[in-house]
């Protein structure tokens, strides 16, 4: 007799259903997005840059990939310890502002509230625009790197997108880049679902 063999079965647990997260929420689980290269400065100095590396495109909405990075010019280390903390922090508390204009007009920003904060979700029409994490990065003496993503739903329909960053404690003027919507739509055809078998 082995020494296991005296293991009680774990009870069978009822099957629970997957929960349905509204499509604002973030991309959705059951989808390989399109990939949308851009490679596009957002803004571009000496001392700060902010890009658009690329977006992820589901069937719902996209999810817009920003880095930033700083080069240390001349600032005193208290000064430079500042910047290594606001680099990392959570967008809009204080540190890079980031949202969104679509050709309608309409526009989104990445800060509060977002529609999770309010008490009825049941009516969101969009455009959302929500940070999804990152932040990470690197640091040293002399330069620091971070990142973020950030979901917009829905997926706009015809025409440009324009995306906008703005970051006062690092002198950022409101900049922006433009996100061709004509690209969005081709690379939505490549969207696959993963039971579509």
């Amino acid at each position: 007799m082995s020494f296991f063999d005296d293991v009680p079965e774990l009870p069978e647990r009822p099957r629970q259903p997957q929960p349905i997260r509204p499509g604002w929420f973030g991309p959705p689980s059951d989808e390989l997005p399109g990939i949308l290269p851009i490679g596009a400065f957002v803004y571009q100095s000496a001392h700060v840059v902010v890009a658009l590396k690329m977006a992820e495109v589901y069937s719902t909405g996209c999810l817009l990939d920003l880095k930033w990075s700083v080069r240390r010019v001349d600032e005193s280390a208290q000064e430079w310890r500042d910047i290594l903390e606001q680099s990392f922090s959570r967008p809009g508390l204080p540190g890079i502002n980031v949202g969104v204009s679509l050709a309608d007009g309409s526009k989104a920003i990445a800060s509060h509230p977002t529609p999770a904060m309010l008490e009825d979700t049941e009516d969101v029409s969009g455009p959302v625009l929500t940070h999804r994490g990152g932040g990470g990065g690197s640091a040293g003496d002399e330069q620091v790197e971070g990142s973020a993503q950030f979901w917009l739903w829905p997926l706009p329909g015809e025409g440009d997108i324009r995306i906008v960053a703005k970051w006062d404690e690092l002198g950022v003027p409101e900049s922006s880049v433009v996100l061709s919507g004509a690209r969005l739509a081709d690379v939505l055809g490549t969207v696959q679902n993963y039971w579509a078998v």
